[in-house]
C-alpha cells in the first residue's frame, strides 16, 4: 500500500492565514493584498509572490455573509419596532441600507477568511502535491 502522505508538509497555520485573509492580505506574508478590486483574488502576491490562482471560495462568502447578517438584523428589526413603533417604511428603509452596509462590509472579509483557511489546509491546489495514481 502506497503511502499518500509523503513528501506532504505540515498544515500551514490556520488562525494566522485566516486572519490574514480577513484583513483582506495575502495568506502566505500578510503583506500584499489580496484582492484585485472589490472581490476578485489576485493571481499573485505582489510582496512574497505566493500563486493564489488556485483560490476558489464559490458561495461560502455570500452565503456566510447572509447568515450574519440575518441573524443580527431579524433581532434588531424586532426589537425596534416594538421599542419605537415606527412607520412600516422608516423601518425598511433604515434597516435596508443597514443589511447593504453590513453586507458590503463582511463579503470581502469572508472571502478573505476562507481563501486563507484554503489556504492553510492546502486546499484547491495550494501547494498540494499532484494524486498519485496506482
Amino acid at each position: 500500500m502506497t503511502n499518500t502522505t509523503d513528501g506532504i508538509e505540515d498544515d500551514r497555520p490556520l488562525k494566522p492565514a485566516a486572519l490574514r485573509g480577513w484583513r483582506r492580505r495575502c495568506p502566505a506574508c500578510g503583506e500584499g493584498k489580496l484582492f484585485d478590486g472589490y472581490l476578485k483574488v489576485r493571481d499573485r502576491c505582489q510582496s512574497c509572490g505566493e500563486d493564489l490562482t488556485h483560490a476558489r471560495a464559490d458561495d461560502g462568502p455570500a452565503y456566510l455573509t447572509i447568515l450574519i447578517v440575518g441573524h443580527l438584523m431579524a433581532p434588531l428589526i424586532m426589537w425596534a419596532f416594538v421599542a419605537w413603533r415606527p412607520d412600516p417604511v422608516v423601518l425598511a428603509s433604515v434597516f435596508s441600507v443597514g443589511c447593504i452596509a453590513a453586507s458590503l462590509y463582511l463579503l470581502p472579509r469572508l472571502k478573505g477568511a476562507i481563501v486563507g483557511y484554503q489556504w492553510a489546509k492546502r486546499m484547491h491546489g495550494f501547494g498540494s502535491p499532484p494524486p498519485v495514481h496506482d
